[in-house]
């Protein structure tokens, strides 16, 4: 069973940087897909980055974010980072942290009905 806890978020002024951390049960912090997405009001929810906890570490990107964001993992302490730099407004969203078990990432690592386990989130507000 996967538990999986949100942090780092807060108010930054646009151009700024956060960087949230997702800490996940020692069960699974191995060869699993964690993702992050967002969701603000009004809108679906968006997958962001994804990273394969397991060999190769292969990383996903959605276009907004490409140059900005990196995912990155630190297996020693069963946590996945999300470093956000030159944050927009348009980025202000909830940030949810989600898994899928002994499973590679894939093509459609986007789509939030492929995980069965969440977070429950953390807030980011980027201020003009």
């Amino acid at each position: 069973q996967f538990r999986l806890e949100e942090s780092g978020g807060g108010s930054v002024q646009a151009g700024g940087s956060l960087r949230l951390a997702c800490a996940t049960s020692e069960y699974a912090s191995t060869s699993n897909c964690v993702v992050w997405f967002r969701q603000a009001p009004g809108k679906e929810r968006e997958g962001v980055a994804a990273i394969f906890t397991g060999p190769g570490a292969d990383t996903y990107y959605t276009d907004s974010v490409k140059g900005r964001f990196t995912i990155s993992r630190d297996n020693a302490r069963d946590t996945v980072y999300l470093q956000m730099n030159s944050l927009k407004s348009d980025d202000s969203a909830m940030y949810y942290c989600a898994a899928r078990a002994l499973s590679t990432c894939g093509n459609r690592w986007y789509e939030a009905r492929n995980y069965g386990f969440w977070g429950r989130g953390t807030q980011v507000t980027v201020v003009s």
